[in-house]
């Protein structure tokens, strides 16, 4: 007896659903998957690195030969302030925030992040923030010119009164605030969502680094969001916060190390260890 095979039967093929005009944004406005947003957070650092590098061509030629060339000084201290600001604010700390939601919760073997959508959040601020630190440049009076140190008085609202200014405390305070925020999600993802037989010294010394970069994240940024809120009480209210009259001149300087200190160990450690 011979086997015969069953013969398929014939359906009509579904088409295929077409894909919506601008479902790939709502998407990504949308996505907790830190994969995702790891790879947000590396794609606007590079376009910010790009913003930056562009400042530091036009700051070079202008220092190619002596004397005044295309910029005028105001420009320039514009420039130099900007630059330092998306080079170490906008490019390089969000970079690390990058790789740690690409490979931290792989390496510990964690489904997702602490607080998937604290991390949506955590980018949004931080990128909103940049926006309106960068938008100073729209302004009639350009953006900040008094050093991306921002030192008290230069900063204050009798030195540099311009809108771009207000725009770089602002900007900068509500990208800080995002970064907190991411800090707190990766040291908890670390220390409560770890794979059963992951203990803290089986981890990757990629995961210490993040770890650690996310202390010293909280030990910094803080200060110096609390610092920024003064300063723009200064120049808005009057706060006498950081007035050399008031013996607040030298006041701004401990709150800015202890940022920048920090900072010089928060960028380069899960790269160079």
């Amino acid at each position: 007896m011979t086997a015969v095979a069953p013969q398929p039967i014939a359906t009509r093929p579904q088409p295929a659903t077409p894909r919506l005009k601008g479902s790939f944004m709502l998407s990504m406005f949308k996505t907790t998957d830190p994969k995702q947003l790891g790879i947000m957070y590396l794609v606007a650092s590079f376009a910010f690195f790009m913003i930056g590098g562009a400042m530091a061509m036009l700051i070079r030629s202008e220092l190619a030969v002596p004397g005044q060339q295309f910029l005028s000084s105001e420009q320039y201290n514009q420039l130099f302030t900007m630059h330092g600001t998306v080079m170490l604010l906008l490019y390089a700390t969000p970079s690390v925030f990058g790789f740690a939601n690409l490979v931290l919760p792989l390496q510990i073997g964690a489904p997702d992040v602490a607080f998937p959508r604290l991390n949506a959040f955590s980018f949004w601020l931080f990128l909103f923030g940049s926006l309106v630190a960068l938008s100073g440049f729209l302004t009639p009076g350009g953006a900040a010119d008094f050093g991306w140190f921002a030192y008290a008085p230069l900063s204050n609202a009798i030195h540099s009164p311009g809108v771009g200014a207000d725009l770089w405390i602002v900007g900068l305070a509500i990208g800080g605030l995002g970064t907190i925020l991411g800090a707190v999600n990766m040291i908890t993802t670390v220390v409560c969502m770890r794979a059963p037989g992951m203990t803290m010294w089986r981890m990757p010394i990629f995961t210490w680094n993040i770890l650690i970069t996310s202390i010293l994240v909280l030990i910094a940024f803080p200060i110096l969001t609390a610092a920024f809120f003064g300063l723009l009480a200064d120049r808005h209210l009057d706060a006498h916060v950081f007035d050399p009259a008031y013996g607040g001149g030298i006041p701004f300087q401990p709150p800015f190390l202890v940022l920048r200190h920090p900072e010089g160990y928060t960028i380069p450690r899960p790269f160079f260890c």
